[in-house]
């Protein structure tokens, strides 16, 4: 059965390359990627990517995946206390998923409480959060830690990508 992935945008300011870059790595190896938001529609990057959205985060089973990743960007703050979205998080560490979060995103994770006692990664601004909640911050450019993913910023998309991909072995 082919792999496949959800990775959750926001609907206005997500980080482009965030975005781009792990979904064209994750489909080069084979792995079908949907995207989710707020909304349906298309969705806006910071830096002018237009992009579908496939789904509302409220019509998401983490269960359904074999990964979810959230993008980082100045939209994705909206999700730091958005409660279906830390649902999400927290599913997909019950079902065993890889979990994954880049740049600003890893707010996210650390607000779901899945990053306690994980060693974890962030933008260098949500360093102080994602150890208030109890992670271990390595300032890593990725991080893997069992099935949680994270890296700090914009610059390492592809390699975060790359991580996922590998992780979860192709198709």
């Amino acid at each position: 059965m082919k792999k496949n992935a959800l990775i959750i945008i926001a609907f206005k300011n997500f980080r482009d390359e965030e975005y781009l870059e792990p979904k064209a790595v994750l489909e080069a190896a084979g792995i079908e990627v949907k995207t989710a938001s707020t909304q349906v529609g298309t969705a806006s990057g910071k830096l002018g990517a237009k992009v579908p959205v496939d789904l509302a985060i409220e019509d998401v089973a983490a269960a359904d995946y074999d990964a979810v990743i959230f993008v980082g960007g100045p939209g994705c703050y909206d999700y730091y206390n958005n409660p279906i979205a830390l649902t999400i998080a927290q599913a997909a560490v019950k079902h065993n998923k890889i979990l994954a979060a880049i740049c600003s995103a890893g707010g996210i994770l650390a607000h779901a409480g899945v990053l306690k006692g994980k060693k974890a990664t962030v933008f260098p601004s949500e360093a102080e959060l994602l150890k208030s909640k109890g992670a271990i911050y390595t300032g890593a450019k990725v991080e893997i830690d069992g099935n949680i993913i994270t890296a700090d910023g914009p610059q390492s998309a592809r390699k975060f990508g790359e991580a996922v991909a590998g992780l979860m072995g192709g198709s």
